[in-house]
């Protein structure tokens, strides 16, 4: 059965989309017009893809994490609903 109610609606999706793509297009401008060397221009584009790279990381984890404990508790909600209908039998 798919699950409806937690669907993203198209408009959210493409706002998403574009805030990310303005944030990464501000930061790549930043950091190519700052007046500083070649070497620290290089150094703060590599935090930035580093960043990036992380919170992507860090939000597909915290995602599979809580799916992960939604899947638990269904388990632990079935086993305990089976429990109670034994019993009551």
């Amino acid at each position: 059965m798919i699950d409806t109610i937690n669907d993203n609606s198209k408009g959210w999706l493409f706002f998403v989309k574009a805030s990310f793509a303005v944030a990464l297009a501000a930061t790549a401008a930043g950091i190519l017009f700052i007046p500083t060397d070649f070497l620290v221009k290089g150094y703060m584009g590599l935090c930035a893809l580093f960043l990036v790279s992380t919170s992507i990381t860090l939000s597909k984890t915290m995602r599979d994490e809580h799916e992960n404990q939604r899947l638990i508790n269904k388990i632990s909600d079935a086993k305990t609903k089976q429990l109670i209908k034994e019993y009551a039998e």
